[in-house]
Protein backbone atom coordinates (compact mmCIF):
# COMPACT_ATOMS: atom_id res chain seq x y z
CA UNK A 1 0.00 0.00 0.00
CA UNK A 2 1.12 3.41 -0.61
CA UNK A 3 2.05 6.15 1.92
CA UNK A 4 -0.98 8.31 0.55
CA UNK A 5 -3.20 4.69 0.85
CA UNK A 6 -2.12 3.98 4.13
CA UNK A 7 -2.99 7.84 5.22
CA UNK A 8 -6.72 7.34 3.92
CA UNK A 9 -7.03 3.97 5.28
CA UNK A 10 -5.98 5.37 8.93
CA UNK A 11 -9.08 7.98 8.46
CA UNK A 12 -11.51 5.51 7.75
CA UNK A 13 -10.70 3.04 10.61
CA UNK A 14 -10.25 5.56 13.97
CA UNK A 15 -10.99 2.93 16.42
CA UNK A 16 -8.15 0.53 15.01
CA UNK A 17 -6.04 3.78 15.44
CA UNK A 18 -6.95 5.16 18.56
CA UNK A 19 -5.47 8.55 20.03
CA UNK A 20 -5.35 9.53 23.82
CA UNK A 21 -6.06 12.80 24.87
CA UNK A 22 -3.75 13.37 28.45
CA UNK A 23 -5.63 15.10 31.56
CA UNK A 24 -3.90 18.49 31.30
CA UNK A 25 -4.65 18.26 27.20
CA UNK A 26 -1.60 16.78 26.07
CA UNK A 27 -1.90 14.42 23.22
CA UNK A 28 -0.35 11.48 23.00
CA UNK A 29 -0.17 7.65 22.20
CA UNK A 30 -1.15 7.24 17.99
CA UNK A 31 -0.76 3.82 17.31
CA UNK A 32 -0.20 4.26 13.47
CA UNK A 33 2.42 6.55 12.53
CA UNK A 34 -0.23 7.63 9.63
CA UNK A 35 -2.25 9.73 12.83
CA UNK A 36 1.14 12.25 12.87
CA UNK A 37 1.85 15.14 11.77
CA UNK A 38 5.28 16.98 12.24
CA UNK A 39 4.82 20.59 11.24
CA UNK A 40 7.64 23.29 11.93
CA UNK A 41 6.26 26.93 11.72
CA UNK A 42 9.45 28.96 10.15
CA UNK A 43 9.74 32.36 9.33
CA UNK A 44 11.58 35.73 10.29
CA UNK A 45 10.75 36.98 13.67
CA UNK A 46 8.14 38.69 14.86
CA UNK A 47 6.10 37.15 11.79
CA UNK A 48 3.52 35.51 14.08
CA UNK A 49 4.49 32.25 14.52
CA UNK A 50 4.47 31.45 18.36
CA UNK A 51 0.88 33.45 18.25
CA UNK A 52 -0.30 30.99 15.89
CA UNK A 53 0.75 27.60 17.75
CA UNK A 54 -1.49 29.16 20.76
CA UNK A 55 -4.21 29.83 18.14
CA UNK A 56 -4.19 26.33 17.37
CA UNK A 57 -3.62 25.04 21.06
CA UNK A 58 -7.12 27.34 22.10
CA UNK A 59 -8.95 25.92 19.39
CA UNK A 60 -8.10 22.49 19.99
CA UNK A 61 -8.96 22.43 23.43
CA UNK A 62 -5.26 21.53 24.15
CA UNK A 63 -5.02 25.18 26.76
CA UNK A 64 -8.00 26.76 28.23
CA UNK A 65 -6.63 30.52 26.62
CA UNK A 66 -3.78 31.91 24.59
CA UNK A 67 -0.92 33.43 26.01
CA UNK A 68 0.49 36.61 25.62
CA UNK A 69 4.54 37.26 23.98
CA UNK A 70 4.65 40.87 26.77
CA UNK A 71 3.51 38.66 29.28
CA UNK A 72 6.02 35.70 28.84
CA UNK A 73 2.52 33.26 29.11
CA UNK A 74 3.03 31.70 26.00
CA UNK A 75 3.63 27.54 25.34
CA UNK A 76 6.27 28.34 23.46
CA UNK A 77 8.46 30.73 24.64
CA UNK A 78 8.95 29.23 28.16
CA UNK A 79 12.64 29.32 28.19
CA UNK A 80 13.81 32.80 30.54
CA UNK A 81 15.81 34.32 27.93
CA UNK A 82 12.75 34.40 25.12
CA UNK A 83 10.96 36.05 28.11
CA UNK A 84 13.48 38.65 28.50
CA UNK A 85 14.23 39.26 24.85
CA UNK A 86 10.66 39.21 23.67
CA UNK A 87 11.20 36.38 20.75
CA UNK A 88 11.61 32.79 20.71
CA UNK A 89 15.59 31.43 20.98
CA UNK A 90 14.86 27.55 21.38
CA UNK A 91 12.68 25.52 19.56
CA UNK A 92 9.41 24.26 21.09
CA UNK A 93 7.05 21.26 20.38
CA UNK A 94 3.30 21.35 20.53
CA UNK A 95 0.85 18.98 19.70
CA UNK A 96 -2.71 19.42 19.41
CA UNK A 97 -5.74 16.63 18.28
CA UNK A 98 -7.32 17.30 15.30
CA UNK A 99 -10.02 14.43 14.83
CA UNK A 100 -7.89 11.41 14.88
CA UNK A 101 -4.71 12.88 14.09
CA UNK A 102 -2.35 14.07 15.93
CA UNK A 103 -0.12 17.30 14.62
CA UNK A 104 3.46 18.24 16.33
CA UNK A 105 3.59 22.18 15.90
CA UNK A 106 7.18 22.55 16.12
CA UNK A 107 7.58 26.63 16.94
CA UNK A 108 11.32 27.72 16.26
CA UNK A 109 13.12 31.35 16.18
CA UNK A 110 12.85 33.49 13.22
CA UNK A 111 16.20 35.18 14.61
CA UNK A 112 19.56 34.56 12.14
CA UNK A 113 21.49 33.83 15.76
CA UNK A 114 19.38 30.53 16.55
CA UNK A 115 20.16 29.05 12.62
CA UNK A 116 21.20 26.03 14.43
CA UNK A 117 17.36 26.07 16.52
CA UNK A 118 15.48 26.29 13.08
CA UNK A 119 17.70 23.52 11.61
CA UNK A 120 16.96 20.63 14.30
CA UNK A 121 13.26 21.87 13.94
CA UNK A 122 13.58 20.77 10.13
CA UNK A 123 14.96 18.07 10.60
CA UNK A 124 12.28 16.65 13.62
CA UNK A 125 9.95 17.63 10.48
CA UNK A 126 7.99 16.49 7.65
CA UNK A 127 6.43 19.81 6.40
CA UNK A 128 7.32 23.39 7.07
CA UNK A 129 4.59 26.49 7.83
CA UNK A 130 6.11 29.74 5.99
CA UNK A 131 4.41 32.33 8.58
CA UNK A 132 4.24 35.73 6.73
CA UNK A 133 3.32 39.00 7.86
CA UNK A 134 0.27 40.70 6.34
CA UNK A 135 2.08 43.85 7.36
CA UNK A 136 6.16 43.65 7.45
CA UNK A 137 7.60 42.09 4.21
CA UNK A 138 9.83 38.98 3.69
CA UNK A 139 13.48 38.84 4.79
CA UNK A 140 16.33 37.55 2.74
CA UNK A 141 17.02 34.85 5.79
CA UNK A 142 13.37 33.66 5.00
CA UNK A 143 14.09 33.61 1.22
CA UNK A 144 17.35 31.54 1.92
CA UNK A 145 15.60 29.26 4.00
CA UNK A 146 13.22 28.22 1.43
CA UNK A 147 15.69 27.41 -0.74
CA UNK A 148 17.15 25.03 1.75
CA UNK A 149 13.89 23.17 1.77
CA UNK A 150 13.48 22.96 -1.74
CA UNK A 151 16.49 21.10 -1.97
CA UNK A 152 15.61 18.41 0.60
CA UNK A 153 11.82 18.73 -1.23
CA UNK A 154 10.14 19.41 2.17
CA UNK A 155 6.85 20.08 1.42
CA UNK A 156 5.47 23.39 2.83
CA UNK A 157 2.98 26.00 2.75
CA UNK A 158 2.75 29.72 3.55
CA UNK A 159 0.05 31.50 6.30
CA UNK A 160 -0.31 34.92 5.84
CA UNK A 161 -0.87 35.66 9.47
CA UNK A 162 -2.14 39.25 11.35
CA UNK A 163 -4.93 40.14 9.01
CA UNK A 164 -6.60 41.33 12.07
CA UNK A 165 -3.66 44.65 11.84
CA UNK A 166 -5.01 47.94 10.28
CA UNK A 167 -2.27 47.96 7.68
CA UNK A 168 -2.60 44.42 6.69
CA UNK A 169 -2.63 43.65 3.19
CA UNK A 170 -3.14 40.25 1.89
CA UNK A 171 -3.05 40.46 -1.84
CA UNK A 172 0.31 42.39 -1.44
CA UNK A 173 1.36 39.65 0.98
CA UNK A 174 0.75 37.18 -1.56
CA UNK A 175 2.36 39.13 -4.34
CA UNK A 176 5.69 39.45 -2.25
CA UNK A 177 5.33 35.24 -1.43
CA UNK A 178 5.14 34.76 -5.05
CA UNK A 179 8.10 36.93 -6.31
CA UNK A 180 10.46 35.10 -2.83
CA UNK A 181 8.90 31.47 -2.89
CA UNK A 182 7.86 30.96 -6.83
CA UNK A 183 5.06 30.34 -9.34
CA UNK A 184 3.52 27.86 -7.35
CA UNK A 185 2.94 29.53 -4.22
CA UNK A 186 -1.56 30.49 -4.62
CA UNK A 187 -3.88 30.79 -2.17
CA UNK A 188 -6.70 28.21 -1.69
CA UNK A 189 -8.75 31.05 0.18
CA UNK A 190 -9.43 34.63 -0.04
CA UNK A 191 -10.25 36.84 2.63
CA UNK A 192 -13.89 38.89 2.75
CA UNK A 193 -13.61 42.08 3.18
CA UNK A 194 -15.56 43.81 5.75
CA UNK A 195 -17.10 39.95 7.03
CA UNK A 196 -14.04 38.32 9.21
CA UNK A 197 -14.35 35.13 7.23
CA UNK A 198 -13.14 33.47 4.28
CA UNK A 199 -14.29 32.16 0.79
CA UNK A 200 -12.64 29.44 -0.84
CA UNK A 201 -11.02 29.73 -4.59
CA UNK A 202 -12.34 26.37 -5.48
CA UNK A 203 -15.42 26.44 -4.54
CA UNK A 204 -16.49 29.74 -3.61
CA UNK A 205 -18.74 32.12 -5.30
CA UNK A 206 -18.55 32.40 -9.08
CA UNK A 207 -20.23 36.44 -7.87
CA UNK A 208 -17.07 37.50 -6.30
CA UNK A 209 -14.54 38.68 -8.59
CA UNK A 210 -11.21 38.04 -7.10
CA UNK A 211 -12.35 34.27 -6.72
CA UNK A 212 -12.86 34.23 -10.34
CA UNK A 213 -9.73 35.85 -11.00
CA UNK A 214 -7.46 33.29 -8.74
CA UNK A 215 -9.23 30.17 -9.48
CA UNK A 216 -7.85 29.75 -12.76
CA UNK A 217 -4.16 29.95 -12.05
CA UNK A 218 -5.02 27.96 -9.18
CA UNK A 219 -6.50 25.06 -11.29
CA UNK A 220 -3.96 25.17 -13.56
CA UNK A 221 -1.47 25.38 -10.90
CA UNK A 222 -3.28 21.69 -9.72
CA UNK A 223 -3.16 20.19 -13.09
CA UNK A 224 0.61 21.01 -13.78
CA UNK A 225 1.82 18.78 -11.01
CA UNK A 226 -1.51 16.34 -11.44
CA UNK A 227 -0.72 12.79 -11.74
CA UNK A 228 -3.58 12.76 -14.06
CA UNK A 229 -2.32 13.42 -17.59
CA UNK A 230 -5.70 13.65 -18.91
CA UNK A 231 -7.15 16.35 -16.45
CA UNK A 232 -5.19 19.15 -19.05
CA UNK A 233 -6.69 18.17 -21.70
CA UNK A 234 -10.08 17.42 -20.21
CA UNK A 235 -9.22 21.36 -18.35
CA UNK A 236 -8.37 22.87 -22.11
CA UNK A 237 -11.58 21.44 -23.85
CA UNK A 238 -13.83 22.67 -21.66
CA UNK A 239 -14.72 20.40 -19.15
CA UNK A 240 -16.19 21.25 -15.65
CA UNK A 241 -13.59 19.09 -13.65
CA UNK A 242 -14.83 17.48 -10.20
CA UNK A 243 -14.33 19.69 -6.99
CA UNK A 244 -13.26 16.05 -5.72
CA UNK A 245 -10.40 15.07 -8.11
CA UNK A 246 -9.52 18.88 -7.70
CA UNK A 247 -8.76 18.72 -4.30
CA UNK A 248 -7.54 14.77 -4.22
CA UNK A 249 -4.56 16.30 -6.82
CA UNK A 250 -3.89 19.14 -4.62
CA UNK A 251 -3.26 17.48 -1.44
CA UNK A 252 -1.46 15.10 -3.41
CA UNK A 253 1.08 17.79 -5.04
CA UNK A 254 1.16 19.46 -1.60
CA UNK A 255 2.53 16.58 0.49
CA UNK A 256 5.09 15.38 -2.47
CA UNK A 257 6.44 19.41 -2.09
CA UNK A 258 5.58 20.57 -5.68
CA UNK A 259 2.42 23.01 -5.18
CA UNK A 260 2.37 25.60 -2.25
CA UNK A 261 -1.09 26.95 -1.03
CA UNK A 262 -1.22 30.25 0.50
CA UNK A 263 -3.60 29.95 3.61
CA UNK A 264 -4.96 33.98 5.32
CA UNK A 265 -5.15 33.89 9.20
CA UNK A 266 -5.77 35.74 12.21
CA UNK A 267 -3.87 34.75 15.56
CA UNK A 268 -5.66 37.14 17.44
CA UNK A 269 -9.82 37.02 15.88
CA UNK A 270 -9.29 33.02 14.67
CA UNK A 271 -9.58 33.47 11.22
CA UNK A 272 -8.75 30.90 9.08
CA UNK A 273 -8.20 28.12 11.93
CA UNK A 274 -10.67 25.72 10.45
CA UNK A 275 -9.44 25.57 6.88
CA UNK A 276 -5.54 25.90 8.16
CA UNK A 277 -6.30 22.62 10.50
CA UNK A 278 -8.06 21.26 7.77
CA UNK A 279 -4.70 21.49 5.52
CA UNK A 280 -2.62 20.41 8.65
CA UNK A 281 -4.42 16.80 8.34
CA UNK A 282 -5.33 16.54 4.77
CA UNK A 283 -2.76 17.73 2.57
CA UNK A 284 0.38 17.57 4.75
CA UNK A 285 2.54 14.43 4.76
CA UNK A 286 2.54 11.72 7.12
CA UNK A 287 5.87 10.41 8.72
CA UNK A 288 5.38 7.53 6.40
CA UNK A 289 5.34 9.89 3.04
CA UNK A 290 8.79 11.13 4.37
CA UNK A 291 12.30 9.19 3.73
CA UNK A 292 14.68 9.08 6.72
CA UNK A 293 17.87 10.07 6.99
CA UNK A 294 20.29 8.05 6.76
CA UNK A 295 22.47 5.37 8.87
CA UNK A 296 25.53 3.88 9.64
CA UNK A 297 26.66 1.24 11.98
CA UNK A 298 29.45 2.45 13.90
CA UNK A 299 31.92 1.67 11.95
CA UNK A 300 31.05 3.60 9.77
CA UNK A 301 29.74 1.12 7.11
CA UNK A 302 26.48 1.89 5.49
CA UNK A 303 22.75 0.58 6.24
CA UNK A 304 19.79 0.21 4.24
CA UNK A 305 17.57 3.62 3.75
CA UNK A 306 15.34 3.18 7.32
CA UNK A 307 11.60 2.85 7.55
CA UNK A 308 9.07 4.54 9.12
CA UNK A 309 7.84 1.14 11.34
CA UNK A 310 7.06 1.25 14.57
CA UNK A 311 8.11 -2.51 14.77
CA UNK A 312 11.59 -1.61 12.74
CA UNK A 313 15.50 -1.60 14.33
CA UNK A 314 14.92 1.42 17.55
CA UNK A 315 16.52 4.55 15.22
CA UNK A 316 15.95 7.70 16.67
CA UNK A 317 17.68 11.68 17.14
CA UNK A 318 17.85 14.01 19.90
CA UNK A 319 16.78 17.63 18.01
CA UNK A 320 16.84 19.36 21.38
CA UNK A 321 18.49 19.05 25.13
CA UNK A 322 17.80 21.55 28.09
CA UNK A 323 19.20 20.77 32.02
CA UNK A 324 16.16 20.62 33.95
CA UNK A 325 16.99 21.37 38.00
CA UNK A 326 14.77 18.60 39.09
CA UNK A 327 15.05 15.93 36.30
CA UNK A 328 18.39 16.93 34.81
CA UNK A 329 19.39 16.06 31.23
CA UNK A 330 16.13 16.53 29.33
CA UNK A 331 16.25 15.38 25.49
CA UNK A 332 13.73 16.13 22.71
CA UNK A 333 13.63 13.07 20.22
CA UNK A 334 12.06 12.22 16.94
CA UNK A 335 11.78 9.03 16.69
CA UNK A 336 11.95 7.66 12.79
CA UNK A 337 11.91 3.74 13.08
CA UNK A 338 10.99 1.31 15.73
CA UNK A 339 9.23 2.13 19.09
CA UNK A 340 10.68 3.38 22.30
CA UNK A 341 9.34 2.40 25.68
CA UNK A 342 9.77 2.85 29.37
CA UNK A 343 12.55 0.59 30.93
CA UNK A 344 14.30 -0.01 27.76
CA UNK A 345 18.09 -0.35 27.18
CA UNK A 346 19.16 2.28 24.65
CA UNK A 347 22.38 3.12 22.68
CA UNK A 348 23.29 6.88 22.98
CA UNK A 349 26.29 7.96 19.59
CA UNK A 350 28.12 11.37 19.09
CA UNK A 351 30.05 11.98 16.08
CA UNK A 352 31.73 14.54 14.14
CA UNK A 353 31.15 17.69 16.47
CA UNK A 354 34.61 17.10 18.22
CA UNK A 355 36.10 20.20 16.19
CA UNK A 356 33.46 22.20 18.52
CA UNK A 357 34.35 20.94 21.89
CA UNK A 358 31.65 18.10 21.65
CA UNK A 359 34.40 15.15 21.75
CA UNK A 360 32.96 11.56 20.02
CA UNK A 361 31.04 10.10 22.69
CA UNK A 362 29.01 6.38 23.13
CA UNK A 363 27.31 4.74 25.89
CA UNK A 364 24.75 2.43 27.29
CA UNK A 365 21.91 3.87 29.27
CA UNK A 366 17.92 2.89 30.68
CA UNK A 367 14.84 5.24 29.77
CA UNK A 368 13.65 5.75 33.32
CA UNK A 369 10.91 8.20 32.39
CA UNK A 370 9.04 9.24 28.56
CA UNK A 371 6.99 12.16 27.92
CA UNK A 372 4.92 13.69 25.49
CA UNK A 373 6.45 17.74 25.19
CA UNK A 374 3.82 20.40 25.38
CA UNK A 375 6.30 23.48 25.60
CA UNK A 376 8.13 22.92 28.79
CA UNK A 377 5.27 21.13 30.42
CA UNK A 378 5.83 16.99 30.22
CA UNK A 379 3.26 14.61 30.31
CA UNK A 380 3.74 10.93 30.57
CA UNK A 381 3.82 8.43 28.36
CA UNK A 382 4.43 4.72 28.34
CA UNK A 383 6.15 4.54 24.14
CA UNK A 384 6.83 6.43 21.59
CA UNK A 385 6.09 5.12 18.20
CA UNK A 386 7.85 5.56 14.66
CA UNK A 387 7.31 9.19 13.50
CA UNK A 388 6.26 10.99 16.69
CA UNK A 389 8.49 13.54 18.76
CA UNK A 390 8.81 12.66 22.45
CA UNK A 391 11.32 13.49 25.81
CA UNK A 392 13.60 11.46 27.83
CA UNK A 393 14.11 12.71 30.78
CA UNK A 394 17.70 11.52 32.63
CA UNK A 395 20.17 10.83 30.27
CA UNK A 396 23.29 11.47 31.97
CA UNK A 397 25.62 11.21 27.79
CA UNK A 398 23.31 12.57 25.31
CA UNK A 399 23.73 15.89 23.70
CA UNK A 400 21.79 17.72 20.56
CA UNK A 401 22.36 16.00 17.33
CA UNK A 402 23.37 12.59 18.96
CA UNK A 403 21.39 9.11 17.56
CA UNK A 404 19.97 6.78 19.81
CA UNK A 405 19.47 3.26 18.82
CA UNK A 406 18.88 0.25 20.39
CA UNK A 407 22.09 -1.18 22.96
CA UNK A 408 21.92 -4.33 20.66
CA UNK A 409 22.10 -3.16 17.32
CA UNK A 410 23.45 0.36 17.70
CA UNK A 411 23.48 2.85 14.98
CA UNK A 412 24.21 6.61 14.03
CA UNK A 413 22.15 9.12 11.88
CA UNK A 414 24.01 11.32 9.84
CA UNK A 415 23.50 14.61 11.65
CA UNK A 416 22.07 17.77 10.04
CA UNK A 417 24.14 20.65 8.61
CA UNK A 418 25.63 23.06 11.61
CA UNK A 419 25.72 26.58 10.63
CA UNK A 420 29.43 28.22 11.41
CA UNK A 421 30.05 30.37 14.54
CA UNK A 422 31.64 33.47 14.14
CA UNK A 423 31.35 35.45 17.51
CA UNK A 424 33.97 34.86 19.75
CA UNK A 425 33.46 36.16 23.67
CA UNK A 426 36.27 35.32 26.22
CA UNK A 427 34.49 34.38 29.81
CA UNK A 428 36.01 33.76 33.02
CA UNK A 429 34.74 33.13 36.59
CA UNK A 430 34.46 36.00 38.70
CA UNK A 431 36.43 34.15 41.33
CA UNK A 432 38.52 31.21 42.28
CA UNK A 433 35.16 28.85 43.09
CA UNK A 434 33.63 30.44 40.35
CA UNK A 435 35.83 29.33 37.94
CA UNK A 436 35.18 25.48 38.99
CA UNK A 437 31.26 25.84 38.75
CA UNK A 438 32.14 27.47 34.84
CA UNK A 439 34.01 24.07 34.42
CA UNK A 440 30.88 22.19 35.09
CA UNK A 441 28.15 24.14 33.63
CA UNK A 442 30.03 25.00 30.55
CA UNK A 443 29.93 21.05 29.22
CA UNK A 444 25.70 21.28 30.14
CA UNK A 445 25.39 24.36 27.92
CA UNK A 446 27.58 23.07 25.41
CA UNK A 447 26.00 19.51 25.45
CA UNK A 448 22.28 21.58 25.01
CA UNK A 449 23.27 23.67 21.67
CA UNK A 450 25.74 22.15 19.02
CA UNK A 451 26.28 25.69 17.45
CA UNK A 452 28.50 26.64 20.51
CA UNK A 453 32.03 25.89 19.85
CA UNK A 454 34.31 25.93 23.19
CA UNK A 455 37.95 26.49 22.51
CA UNK A 456 40.99 26.91 25.64
CA UNK A 457 43.53 28.93 23.68
CA UNK A 458 47.20 27.48 24.84
CA UNK A 459 48.94 30.34 24.74
CA UNK A 460 46.16 32.31 26.22
CA UNK A 461 44.64 30.22 28.75
CA UNK A 462 41.64 32.10 28.19
CA UNK A 463 38.40 30.11 27.53
CA UNK A 464 36.67 31.41 23.83
CA UNK A 465 33.31 31.13 23.61
CA UNK A 466 31.80 31.21 19.89
CA UNK A 467 28.49 32.09 19.34
CA UNK A 468 26.48 32.86 15.98
CA UNK A 469 26.23 36.76 17.52
CA UNK A 470 24.90 39.11 19.87
CA UNK A 471 21.69 37.28 20.59
CA UNK A 472 22.98 33.98 21.13
CA UNK A 473 25.66 35.19 23.23
CA UNK A 474 23.25 37.06 25.64
CA UNK A 475 21.59 33.40 25.74
CA UNK A 476 24.68 31.47 26.45
CA UNK A 477 26.03 33.84 29.07
CA UNK A 478 22.45 33.80 30.55
CA UNK A 479 21.91 29.75 30.71
CA UNK A 480 25.22 29.99 32.67
CA UNK A 481 24.47 32.71 35.12
CA UNK A 482 21.01 30.36 35.69
CA UNK A 483 23.10 27.82 36.95
CA UNK A 484 24.55 29.50 39.67
CA UNK A 485 27.80 30.75 38.13
CA UNK A 486 29.75 34.25 38.30
CA UNK A 487 30.99 35.02 35.26
CA UNK A 488 31.99 38.13 33.78
CA UNK A 489 33.56 38.46 29.98
CA UNK A 490 36.88 40.26 29.18
CA UNK A 491 38.85 41.70 26.41
CA UNK A 492 40.35 38.40 23.81
CA UNK A 493 43.65 38.33 24.19
CA UNK A 494 45.87 37.85 21.22
CA UNK A 495 48.94 36.49 21.02
CA UNK A 496 51.67 38.61 18.99
CA UNK A 497 54.00 36.09 16.95
CA UNK A 498 56.53 37.32 15.00
CA UNK A 499 59.32 35.69 12.49
CA UNK A 500 62.35 36.62 10.13
CA UNK A 501 60.94 38.04 6.05
CA UNK A 502 64.07 37.17 4.72
CA UNK A 503 67.88 35.64 5.80
CA UNK A 504 69.99 37.74 7.69
CA UNK A 505 72.94 37.56 9.82
CA UNK A 506 74.23 38.76 13.44
CA UNK A 507 77.84 39.32 14.92
CA UNK A 508 77.95 40.21 18.69
CA UNK A 509 81.34 40.87 21.07
CA UNK A 510 80.61 40.63 25.08
CA UNK A 511 83.49 42.72 26.94
CA UNK A 512 83.41 42.88 30.31
CA UNK A 513 86.33 43.57 32.94
CA UNK A 514 85.51 44.65 36.30
CA UNK A 515 88.43 43.66 38.38
CA UNK A 516 89.30 39.75 38.74
CA UNK A 517 87.91 37.42 36.25
CA UNK A 518 87.54 39.50 33.18
CA UNK A 519 84.89 37.96 30.49
CA UNK A 520 85.19 38.16 26.82
CA UNK A 521 82.98 36.03 24.06
CA UNK A 522 82.33 36.55 20.10
CA UNK A 523 78.39 35.15 19.07
CA UNK A 524 77.78 34.61 15.29
CA UNK A 525 74.40 34.16 14.75
CA UNK A 526 72.31 33.10 11.59
CA UNK A 527 68.79 33.09 11.09
CA UNK A 528 66.07 32.04 7.73
CA UNK A 529 62.65 32.07 7.41
CA UNK A 530 60.65 28.27 7.02
CA UNK A 531 58.38 27.41 5.33
CA UNK A 532 54.62 28.63 6.86
CA UNK A 533 53.56 25.50 9.49
CA UNK A 534 57.33 24.69 9.53
CA UNK A 535 57.93 25.49 13.31
CA UNK A 536 61.73 26.16 14.71
CA UNK A 537 64.73 24.09 13.82
CA UNK A 538 67.70 24.99 15.33
CA UNK A 539 71.11 24.02 14.07
CA UNK A 540 74.15 23.49 15.68
CA UNK A 541 77.09 24.28 13.61
CA UNK A 542 80.25 24.22 16.38
CA UNK A 543 82.96 21.79 15.71
CA UNK A 544 85.17 20.64 18.14
CA UNK A 545 83.45 21.28 21.26
CA UNK A 546 84.59 24.30 22.07
CA UNK A 547 81.66 25.79 23.53
CA UNK A 548 79.84 24.11 26.74
CA UNK A 549 76.65 22.23 25.89
CA UNK A 550 74.95 24.18 28.51
CA UNK A 551 75.47 27.22 26.50
CA UNK A 552 74.21 26.20 23.07
CA UNK A 553 70.79 25.01 25.25
CA UNK A 554 70.71 28.11 26.68
CA UNK A 555 70.94 30.07 23.11
CA UNK A 556 68.47 27.65 21.29
CA UNK A 557 66.08 28.15 24.28
CA UNK A 558 66.27 31.82 24.36
CA UNK A 559 66.14 31.53 20.41
CA UNK A 560 63.18 29.06 20.26
CA UNK A 561 60.14 31.47 21.02
CA UNK A 562 61.25 34.39 18.71
CA UNK A 563 63.39 33.10 15.76
CA UNK A 564 62.09 30.71 12.68
CA UNK A 565 65.10 29.09 12.43
CA UNK A 566 68.57 29.99 14.23
CA UNK A 567 71.96 28.24 12.93
CA UNK A 568 74.70 28.97 15.77
CA UNK A 569 77.49 29.21 13.14
CA UNK A 570 80.74 30.82 15.15
CA UNK A 571 81.03 30.78 18.95
CA UNK A 572 84.12 31.46 20.43
CA UNK A 573 84.22 31.87 24.54
CA UNK A 574 87.44 33.14 26.71
CA UNK A 575 87.08 33.83 29.95
CA UNK A 576 90.73 35.59 31.77
CA UNK A 577 92.42 34.17 34.00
Amino acid sequence: MSAKGAREAAKESPSANEVRRGGNGAVSGPRNPAQIRNVALVGHSGSGKSMLVEALLAATGAITRMGSISEGTTVSDADPSAIHQQRSVTLSVAPILIGDIKVNLIDTPGYTDFTGELRAGLRAADAALFVVSAVEGIDGATVALWGECEKIRLPRAVVISKLDHPRADFSAAVERSREAFGDAVLPLYLPVEGKGSLTGVLHGSSDHQAVEEARGPLIEGIIAESEDETLMDRYLGGEELPLTDLITDLETAVSHGSFFPVMPTSAETGLGLPELMSLLTDALPSPLERTPPAAMTLDGSSLKTLQCDPAGRLAAEVVRTTVDPFLGRVCLVRVFSGTLREDSSIHIGGRGLADRGHEDHDADERITHLYSPVGSALKAVPECIAGDICAISKLASAETGDTVSDREAPLLIETWNMPEPLMPIAVEGASRSDEDALAKSIGKVAAADPTLRLERNPDTHQLILWCMGEAHAEVIMDRLRNQGVKLQTVDIITPLRETFASKAAGHGRHVKQSGGHGQFAICDIEVEPLARGEGFAFTDKIVGGAIPGTFVTSVERVSGPRCSRVCLQDFRWWTSK
